[in-house]
């Protein structure tokens, strides 16, 4: 191999090595055949509308309003979620998990990373979901799980 030659190798090299860098800092969670496609395109509208405070009211089939105490709200951010609920007597925490998601046309899967013991069983399981955004209403269609569930923005 001719010297240029090996400086375009490593030079190749080295271009592939920060581009992989870059995407791990950016956080990209894509398939690897998009990773370059990452960069390059804005967040979905989805991904921005999901992000917020919401209020568990009921299941798809059966909406109710925001409950006057014991809600069970879900914060979601750019990367993480948690779920907590309160004991509406008390005002004690009843449970509370959270961890990150992953967010890929409407395929929302979340992997629970952390909880109180009353939800500790469900630490290192991940599940799936179609989710929408309508106005202030977030919809979550449970895929192989039960969680199919009907979600209001937090005012």
């Amino acid at each position: 191999m001719k010297l240029t030659q090996y400086s375009k190798s490593i030079k190749s090299g080295v271009q592939i090595l920060s581009l992989v860098l870059l995407l791990i800092l950016l956080g990209c969670h894509v398939p690897a055949e998009d990773k370059v496609a990452c960069l390059s395109s804005e967040p979905s509208q989805l991904s921005k509308d999901i992000i917020g405070t919401w209020v568990l009211v009921g299941r798809p089939d059966e909406v109710g309003e925001h409950p006057a105490a014991g809600e069970r709200l879900k914060f979601v951010t750019g990367r993480h979620w948690v779920i907590t609920q309160e004991d509406p007597k008390t005002g004690l925490v009843i449970f509370h998990h959270g961890g990150t998601y992953t967010l890929n046309g409407d395929e929302y899967v979340e992997k629970i990373e952390y909880a109180t013991e009353a939800t500790e069983q469900l630490i290192n399981q991940t599940f799936k979901y179609k989710v929408k955004v309508e106005g202030d209403t977030y919809t979550q269609i449970g895929i192989g799980n039960p969680y199919t569930e009907v979600w209001k923005r937090a005012k």
